[in-house]
């Protein structure tokens, strides 16, 4: 069998924090920039619950691997 599926890694390459919004604009092919935005909308909007879902999402996605 092969693995041809996309993984959700944070980005090496499109970092500002952590990686976890260029990691997720990479994986569904959008600008992180976009995803940035979207998150602190929603951080602003859910009274910071957002802010809590990117720090356990920082510790939950691996790393990208350089290969």
């Amino acid at each position: 069998m092969s693995n041809d599926y996309k993984k959700l890694m944070k980005s090496r390459s499109s970092r500002m924090l952590c990686g976890v919004c260029g990691g997720i604009g990479e994986y569904f092919s959008v600008d992180p920039t976009i995803i940035r935005i979207l998150w602190v909308i929603c951080a602003v909007a859910s009274c910071g619950t957002a802010l809590l879902a990117y720090v356990i999402a920082a510790i939950i996605i691996p790393d990208e691997s350089v290969l």
